[in-house]
């Protein structure tokens, strides 16, 4: 299977110096309004940029050639280097500090300002779905066939996975709890790096395939249905790259400051790049995403699973790897995809937030106060009647859930039983609560909003 090759614009049909004297001479021509036009709202590879209006007596490879050119001049090198010696580059486009101000404002700790009224235990929620959500897209994302609903039930219930796509979520949400418990606190180093990835690939890779970057023998490559996409660097390469990587990650590298959110963006690709283990790698990279921003203080990234945006654009997603590398090296591509998944990321969440305070309003009108609930039992019964006939809890699903003790989510369930609204089935050896007919004839008339798979 041949390596997929880009499509390149063969600028050997064109007059170069002609075209760079009508950019620079006429003074009616403004390149840099054409450039801004496929750099923004998108940063645009050829195989879009070619369909576009070109400026006036200009084609479109000639068009091209000077989109080349001042993307060079704007250009500032990484400290990602390419296996022939290159250094990545990267352009600060001009949304670049609006968006990262953004980001500062509902990352930073104000991403719950707008809902002051809401309780620690519904934050601890959302934290947790924010954590399974991320873990599960993150394992889909590297081939993981298992659906959401079934893998999100076997981390609520504490169910031992039973094949190696389950394994996969499994892993990686214990690998994403335990950054924020544990991991955050140490500086990136080899056996951190080790760690983090034998956590990952648990029972999924052979343990000689741990604990050591892969070889050349192992002859790796990345593939899709088509096409090999990508073949990493030589061993070497890697051993040598990886100690600078480190030195990045740990801030030692310079005393220039760069932006956090651009840092965990560009260590992402950097471990993408280099692909050191032989299986692992889109999982590991993305769990040092969260990782450098929760040492950073950017706790609330915890709240957004990132790979569920990603997960509806995988080609997307591939490709800003693949047009970074072909293309003279320019990481603007990769980040550019990147920092909108974020954004978009945080519009979501705020939008689930929103959601689930007028449902507590709306359950609240419901039950006419007659019967006094602490969120988490509204945001139960919420789900039991929005999810029909088949929804059901248990006490273990609860407890994890909204990381409670087991006694605690057996109080909640056993109220909401006392008050009639909830009936226990045993299902093999565990007691499972439905609504009861109470509970569905007080919704009777009550249509809730059904949210999308990816937001429950």
């Amino acid at each position: 299977m041949e390596p997929l090759k880009l499509e390149k614009a063969d600028f050997n049909k064109i007059d170069k110096s002609g075209v760079l004297n009508k950019a620079t001479k006429d003074e009616s021509f403004d390149v840099t309004v054409y450039v801004k036009e496929v750099n923004e709202p998108r940063y645009l590879y050829w195989d879009e940029v070619k369909y576009r209006p070109t400026p006036k007596n200009l084609n479109s490879i000639e068009y091209w050639f000077l989109v080349k050119q001042l993307r060079k001049l704007l250009s500032t090198p990484t400290q990602i280097r390419a296996e022939n010696g290159s250094f990545f580059k990267w352009i600060r486009l001009t949304y670049t500090d609006e968006y990262l101000h953004e980001i500062d404002m509902h990352t930073g700790g104000q991403i719950f300002t707008t809902y002051e009224n809401l309780s620690q235990a519904i934050k601890q929620k959302f934290l947790s779905r924010g954590v399974i959500e991320e873990a599960i897209a993150s394992s889909q994302l590297e081939g993981a066939h298992t659906t959401r609903a079934a893998a999100k039930r076997m981390i609520l219930e504490k169910r031992k996975p039973r094949n190696e796509s389950e394994r996969m979520i499994m892993n990686n949400y214990i690998t994403m709890s335990s950054l924020e418990e544990d991991f955050k606190n140490r500086e990136l180093s080899e056996k951190t790096l080790f760690d983090l990835h034998a956590m990952i690939t648990k029972d999924t890779l052979t343990k000689d395939k741990q604990y050591r970057y892969r070889k050349d023998e192992d002859d790796i490559v990345v593939r899709n249905d088509r096409y090999v996409a990508f073949i990493p660097p030589k061993h070497p390469f890697v051993e040598q790259e990886i100690k600078r990587l480190f030195e990045y990650a740990n801030d030692k590298e310079s005393k220039e400051f760069v932006h956090p959110v651009i840092k965990a963006i560009f260590l992402h690709f950097w471990i993408g790049y280099l692909h050191p283990f032989v299986d692992g790698n889109g999982r590991l990279a993305r769990a040092l995403f969260y990782w450098y921003l929760l040492r950073k203080g950017y706790w609330t990234f915890m709240y957004l699973p990132i790979s569920s945006i990603i997960k509806r654009s995988p080609v997307q997603y591939s490709m800003a790897y693949t047009y970074a590398e072909q293309d003279d090296f320019d990481l603007t591509y990769f980040y550019d995809y990147h920092i909108r998944k974020i954004l978009q990321s945080i519009e979501e969440f705020d939008g689930y937030v929103s959601r689930i305070t007028s449902e507590n309003k709306k359950i609240d009108m419901v039950l006419k106060e007659s019967i006094v609930l602490n969120e988490r039992q509204k945001q139960l019964l919420y789900y039991l009647i929005s999810e029909g006939d088949n929804a059901d809890v248990t006490i273990g699903s609860h407890q994890t859930l909204n990381n409670i003790s087991r006694q605690t989510a057996y109080r909640d369930l056993k109220y909401l039983k006392s008050q009639g609204l909830l009936i226990t089935k045993n299902v093999g050896k565990f007691t499972h609560y439905f609504p009861s007919d109470i509970l569905n004839k007080l919704f009777a008339t009550y249509q809730p909003n059904r949210t999308s798979p990816e937001t429950k």
